[in-house]
């Protein structure tokens, strides 16, 4: 009997410490929104769309400002992840996991590019194009993805009340929103910033999937060290390949980049770094405890959180 308690115990304390990890990933997540949303207003990602606007067009020339912003944000969320693992001693579990390739590497790879080129790209893109709070509940789709993934690949079991709990927190964050997109719409006519929402979109798909690969990987790995090596395999996706493919098809990607360490622009990017960061250390802690979909559930109630933290520090008041 005294066995059965304490197992009982045991599963209890993780579902409670899951839980508070979930929350506190909304918490950084709808944090992250207010430096994701300032950066696009400085310079020199303001100059840089005006120039990327006259060599390839006003939308083409978000979207690669978009790529440079995301690829700086992985760097700033690799160093705060690094001094984190540094302070916990875990350098040494971060070259174990980078080695075990087909264990774990390889699902940390995917993930960085599920999330970095798809998922943060596209968020950054909806905030360019419509806004940190549209982008917010733009991706508010991304635990479906994640729950029936995760479901069909390895058979995680879902509760009746987490597929009952998600849709309801997905609905309040649609609820904040809506009238403000009706209202976006009846004053444009329409017309829509469609790569906005299509930005959106990917930032749904991709998070969605992102937490499903990860929690295969998080079985044979430590979180901590998990998910700087899912950063630092993001960071080379943008930096050996896709950044300087951009360069050598004529566009100043570097020459900007050099240019973005101004005390302001590199505040803000280092501010992006530490929310997102320990946001994802939250995210990928929660997943071992509570699973896939009760962690990306709970998460988003980072929709919520963004309405208040952008009214709070930026004063945009929801429609």
């Amino acid at each position: 009997m005294e066995k059965t308690q304490l197992l009982a115990k045991q599963r209890e304390n993780k579902r409670r410490y899951g839980y508070m990890f979930a929350l506190m990933t909304a918490i950084l997540w709808g944090l992250w929104y207010v430096p994701g949303e300032v950066v696009w207003l400085l310079n020199p990602f303001f100059e840089m769309q005006t120039e990327m606007a006259e060599m390839v067009g006003s939308s083409v020339g978000m979207v690669i400002t978009a790529v440079l912003i995301t690829g700086l944000n992985a760097i700033t969320v690799s160093l705060a992840l690094i001094i984190w693992n540094g302070g916990l001693g875990k350098l040494g579990e971060i070259k174990r996991t980078v080695t075990e390739f087909k264990s774990s590497s390889k699902w940390y790879l995917l993930a960085g590019f599920l999330g970095g080129p798809i998922a943060i790209l596209g968020s950054f893109m909806a905030m360019g194009f419509i806004g940190g709070a549209f982008a917010a509940v733009a991706a508010l789709l991304y635990p479906v993805f994640g729950i029936v993934i995760s479901k069909v690949w390895y058979g995680e079991k879902i509760s009746k009340r987490a597929v009952t709990g998600v849709p309801l927190i997905m609905l309040s964050g649609v609820v904040v929103y809506i009238f403000g997109l009706i209202s976006n719409l009846t004053a444009t006519g329409g017309k829509v910033a469609w790569l906005g929402y299509l930005g959106g979109a990917m930032a749904a798909a991709g998070w969605g999937t992102e937490g499903a690969v990860a929690g295969r990987a998080l079985e044979v790995s430590e979180p901590d060290a998990g998910i700087l090596t899912r950063f630092l395999g993001e960071t080379l996706i943008w930096w050996i390949i896709i950044i300087p493919l951009l360069a050598v098809l004529g566009l100043p990607m570097f020459e900007y980049a050099l240019q973005a360490f101004e005390p302001i622009v590199l505040l803000t990017l280092v501010m992006a770094g530490i929310t997102f960061g320990f946001c994802y250390v939250n995210w990928y802690k929660s997943f071992p405890l509570v699973g896939v979909g009760r962690g990306q559930g709970v998460a988003n109630l980072y929709g919520v959180l963004a309405v208040i933290f952008l009214f709070l520090f930026g004063g945009q008041v929801p429609k």
